[in-house]
């Protein structure tokens, strides 16, 4: 990363529904690595997984906007919703187009860097983003070492943040079965899945 150059922070996702893990690893990068606002992008429909989103795309954008409207850090973006966009290497160059100038910095966890071969054309990723990765589960350690031999170096950074055992599916399921998700996800996001009636067995 050139020192000379703003740097925005890019994390994308299902977002179906966006927790306070999301925000977390948001708000370490920012700390780390001096980040000007990291821009929260929910996927269209995210080619590496095989579950199609609960949800759709626009209710998962107006989740975002309502989890990181708290934080002047933080913003939203319609980008892949919009433009219909399917692999990150295209959401990249979308945001390089609307945010020129600035060293592009993907935010992930060590889970998504252990499939990043799966991904459409990893290399062209790397090349336009560094990644900043928090650790996520036991072998992330083994993640780490097999990134740094694999990739060219300072392409992919280590975050120290929290490991919250948390993800959307997670989420989801509670509500399925009727438990409680407060402290789980923002409070906005809580309150919207709770009147839209969201993710409840049908």
């Amino acid at each position: 990363m050139d020192d000379s150059r703003p740097r925005l922070g890019v994390i994308g996702g299902s977002f179906d529904p966006p927790h306070i893990a999301h925000l977390v690893i948001a708000s370490e990068a920012c700390a780390q690595l001096g980040l000007e606002r990291v821009l929260f992008v929910p996927a269209a429909a995210p080619p590496h997984k095989t579950a199609v989103p609960a949800t759709s795309a626009e209710l998962r954008l107006e989740m975002t906007t309502l989890a990181v409207g708290d934080d002047l850090r933080f913003v939203e973006s319609g980008l892949e919703v919009e433009r219909d966009l399917v692999y990150t290497r295209d959401m990249l160059d979308a945001v390089a187009q609307r945010f020129p100038g600035r060293d592009l910095v993907l935010i992930m966890g060590s889970d998504s860097l252990a499939q990043l071969d799966t991904w459409f054309d990893p290399e062209s990723i790397l090349a336009r983003a560094t990644l900043a990765v928090a650790p996520r589960h036991v072998d992330a350690e083994d993640v780490f070492k097999e990134a740094q031999r694999r990739w060219p170096e300072g392409r992919v950074v280590r975050l120290e943040a929290p490991r919250i055992v948390l993800s959307s599916t997670i989420v989801r399921e509670r509500v399925a079965a009727g438990r409680p998700i407060r402290y789980l996800v923002p409070p906005a996001v809580e309150e919207y899945i709770v009147e839209r009636r969201l993710y409840r067995e049908r």
